[in-house]
């Protein structure tokens, strides 16, 4: 990791809800997920907060063979979204503790804040974290 990489790093990540990203796209294949309200997914919206962390932090790693794998979040999800709107996540970097490093993260939908929270993530050597993970297949 860069001695950049410190607390006080913001970062604004914003895209458009599309039906992909709606509660029955999480489990297509279950009748129950199919008949659930098209709204912006709590899957997705733990999947967009944390994608937002890392690109505020892919500037001070060594990047792609650092990178930061997520170890916690604690999110709130307060508003529906329907597809067709704009979710924009605002992180910032609030401790960085050796590889662990905290976020607070938030969400709102141009209406709604939709989230609100926290996100950890652990800074990895990516080919090192892929050995270690793979090596658990030898137990199948």
């Amino acid at each position: 990791m860069k001695t950049s990489l410190k607390p006080g790093i913001k970062y604004e990540y914003s895209f458009t809800v599309t039906k992909n990203q709606t509660v029955p796209a999480m489990f297509p294949a279950s009748d129950e997920g199919a008949i659930r309200p098209e709204v912006f997914a709590t899957g997705f919206l733990v999947g967009f907060l944390e994608l937002a962390c890392v690109k505020a932090i892919i500037p001070h790693l060594d990047w792609p063979e650092e990178q930061a794998v997520g170890t916690y979040i604690s999110i709130t999800h307060l508003a529906a979204t329907p597809p067709g709107l704009e979710v924009t996540a605002n992180v910032e970097l609030v401790d960085v503790d050796g590889r662990k490093l905290k976020f607070k993260v938030q969400a709102h939908d141009g209406i709604d804040l939709i989230s609100r929270g926290e996100h950890e993530r652990m800074i990895v050597d990516k080919e090192q974290f892929m050995a270690r993970t793979k090596k658990k297949l030898e137990y199948i």
